[in-house]
């Protein structure tokens, strides 16, 4: 009878295969900080991973919501490449203008030639390169015209998200410090000395990042405990909660400098803020002069099928004579800070915080620094980037795909009851926007209890690992959340190709599992 895994089209790597040679070869180099399945990826296309036995995925992680543009697309390894290799130098009839500073579309090529030039990678932030600042300006008109944060006036370059959002958590006591110096702000020690505007709030179930700053604003025991105590300064709410912020115990008051949210939580459950949260936490910001954050880092960048998650929720009812879009208009909900990372270099470490004047106003040359951040080769791959997940037919492909994706995940919630949860007014069993969802699973299997059968956890890992060897990738979030957050240059093609495998996967673990 032939076993198990040879039935599999993507069983786990064996004992005695290459994969497992090489893992044990450097495993003992490696802090343990991963517990990673033993298949080993050394290439890829699209939305598809090959291993290094030559086995092919359909990769519904993205790299954890990064390689938004698939997997070695050829037009960023472009990019990487004439950056990096010598190349062709265009040397054009105006000579003030310079291809950096103006569209390649206005620029009338006068002759090439054949030059031995390479650009740089790296000069450090103590030098002016073209390329931040042409990501920069890119970054703020791109968010602009979006329709999304109008006021957005700066950026700060970076390298990855937990920077982007330390950025954003400094920029917040910089504020609060200078609208309400500390008692001996006019003295030589009022640089360490404490403001008593200084609080920050964040949410529960909330992700920022594993730096310290990022983590004392990320509530999961998970995460804290190992490396408590956490900064001080930081207090914590409940998500999407009205009354935790309109109740008499004051999360929000004049001590508050900052309060970070995700407008969609990602590793806390891909849990959804409401348009009534949001709108909430702006008034209260205004009201006390609070700098307002949106952490954009997994939501944004087109992934809900709009280039940033806050923007474009559905405002109240309102008089018949004002349009969906005026009401738009009238009710939006802007940040003073956005940070943004993961997709914007598909790949390639960087990140970004962008600010308003009221912000920017209140920072001060020394007050924030990168050594590597703002590169010449990051930037240059950042604007490639973004100029391609800002295409509005981009867009509107994810939102179609969106449609499509919470079809079927509804239509495997009512064919696996037993493993899918019951929905109510707290919780939506499929849950998200665009290409980023969830589908929230049972603890245990329905009628097993948890001192038998799968549970705690398992029954999510279980379905997951029967995913990875039929040969889709997906991953879990928050308490027993499927995760779906794949490319966003997915086919409809490979969409139903995957939710084909998941149900099989689905269908195997309730079979072994009753």
């Amino acid at each position: 009878m032939p076993s198990r895994e040879a039935s599999l089209p993507t069983p786990d790597p064996p004992s005695d295969s290459a994969t497992a040679a090489l893992i044990s070869d450097q495993s003992s180099y490696l802090v343990p900080t991963y517990a990673r399945p033993s298949p080993m990826f050394v290439k890829g296309e699209g939305c598809y991973l090959w291993d290094l036995e030559n086995r092919r995925y359909l990769d519904f992680t993205a790299g954890i919501a990064v390689n938004s543009l698939g997997h070695c697309d050829p037009g960023i390894g472009r990019v990487i490449s004439q950056q990096v290799y010598p190349f062709y130098f265009l040397v054009f009839d105006n000579f003030s203008k310079h291809v950096l500073r103006e569209p390649m579309s206005e620029l009338k090529m006068y002759q090439i030639e054949w030059m031995h030039a390479k650009t740089l990678i790296h000069t450090s932030n103590l030098y002016h390169n073209p390329w931040v600042g042409t990501l920069s300006k890119k970054l703020i008109q791109t968010t602009q015209s979006s329709g999304a944060m109008l006021s957005a006036s700066h950026a700060f370059i970076s390298n990855s998200g937990t920077e982007a959002n330390e950025a954003a958590l400094k920029f917040c006591r910089k504020v609060g410090k200078t609208l309400q110096p500390s008692p001996s702000s006019t003295t030589s020690s009022s640089t360490t000395s404490t403001s008593s505007k200084h609080e920050i709030v964040s949410f529960q179930n909330s992700f920022h990042g594993r730096t310290l700053g990022a983590l004392s604003a990320t509530p999961n025991p998970k995460y804290q405990a190992p490396f408590a105590p956490m900064l001080p300064g930081f207090k914590y709410g409940v998500f999407n909660s009205l009354e935790d912020l309109e109740g008499g115990g004051g999360l929000i008051n004049e001590k508050t400098c900052g309060v970070i949210v995700e407008p969609i939580q990602g590793e806390g459950g891909v849990n959804v803020a409401s348009y009534e949260f949001l709108k909430t936490l702006r008034r209260k910001c205004d009201e006390f002069n609070a700098v307002l954050v949106f952490d954009e880092i997994q939501s944004g960048l087109s992934r809900t099928g709009y280039l940033w998650a806050h923007h474009r929720y559905e405002p109240p009812p309102s008089p018949q004579t004002q349009s969906l879009e005026e009401r738009r208009d009238e009710e939006r909900v802007e940040p003073d800070i956005l940070t943004t990372a993961k997709a914007l270099g598909n790949g390639f470490p960087i990140g970004a915080t962008l600010v308003n004047n009221f912000v920017a106003s209140k920072i001060s040359i020394g007050d924030h620094g990168t050594t590597f951040g703002g590169n010449p080769l990051a930037c240059r791959v950042g604007y490639a980037v973004l100029e391609r997940l800002s295409d509005p037919s981009l867009q509107k492909h994810v939102r179609q795909m969106g449609v499509l994706l919470k079809s079927h995940l509804e239509r495997l919630a009512k064919r696996f009851p037993e493993l899918v949860a019951d929905g109510n007014e707290e919780m939506e069993v499929v849950r998200g926007k665009g290409l980023i969802q969830g589908l929230q699973l049972r603890p245990t299997l329905a009628g097993v209890s948890r001192g038998g059968g799968v549970g705690g956890g398992d029954l999510t890992n279980k379905v997951i690992n029967a995913a990875r060897e039929r040969g889709l990738l997906i991953i879990s979030c928050g308490k027993d959340t499927l995760r779906f957050i794949p490319p966003l240059v997915l086919s409809k093609g490979e969409l139903d190709e995957g939710m084909m495998i998941l149900e099989d996967a689905m269908r195997s673990v309730l079979e072994e599992s009753s």
